[in-house]
């Protein structure tokens, strides 16, 4: 099957429409065949988009299924001017998210692609810089507060939320409670707070 025409590419530039049809063919492939039934083939037989059009803008699987993923996520980030229950807050909606959508499979499956795919690896370890400097700017704001001791690097306690989160998504552990997550929280506040 061709290419829809009033889809047609116009280049190295993303004609909206095109890659609108194409990621909601992604996403469709996801739910209807799973990771394991994913494939560009696939997507292109279902957005009637050629592959060198679905390569042109996504150079591996990997990186349009990481656009799939972002493209769900949809993850709010209190901000309640307290540090814990900002920490809290977002990490009990990123679990339920993880949970309660396709997202939580989709990242899963990211991540172990990761381990023998080099595309896979960059295109994870891009969007993960992207979600430490998100996530640090939760500490940011805490240190502005005087919650937070000056000398703290923001960066590596973002790396300790996220590998906190990371463990339980990769466990299928999404279903902890909210007062294990204070717990773990209290801990690591514990170890950057101005009054250590």
């Amino acid at each position: 099957m061709g290419e829809d025409p009033a889809r047609r590419s116009i280049g190295a530039r993303r004609n909206p429409d095109s890659a609108e049809a194409i990621l909601e063919a992604a996403e469709a492939v996801l739910v209807e065949a799973g990771y394991a039934g994913f494939s560009i083939e696939a997507v292109a037989r279902r957005a009637r988009a050629g592959k060198p059009t679905i390569y042109r803008w996504w150079p591996s699987k990997a990186a349009l299924l990481l656009e799939v993923y972002k493209r769900q996520k949809r993850v709010a980030v209190p901000d309640t001017g307290d540090l814990e229950d900002d920490l809290v807050g977002f990490l009990r909606n990123l679990f339920a998210h993880w949970r309660d959508t396709s997202s939580g499979s989709v990242f899963r499956s990211l991540v172990a692609e990761a381990q023998s795919d080099e595309a896979a690896a960059v295109a994870l370890n891009g969007y993960a810089d992207g979600r430490r400097s998100h996530t640090a700017r939760i500490i940011e704001r805490a240190k502005a507060r005087g919650e937070v001791a000056a000398d703290i690097d923001t960066a590596l306690v973002a790396d300790l939320v996220a590998s906190y989160a990371w463990k339980h998504l990769l466990t299928n552990r999404l279903d902890e409670d909210e007062m294990a997550i204070h717990t773990t929280v209290g801990y690591v506040l514990r170890g950057i707070s101005r009054n250590r």
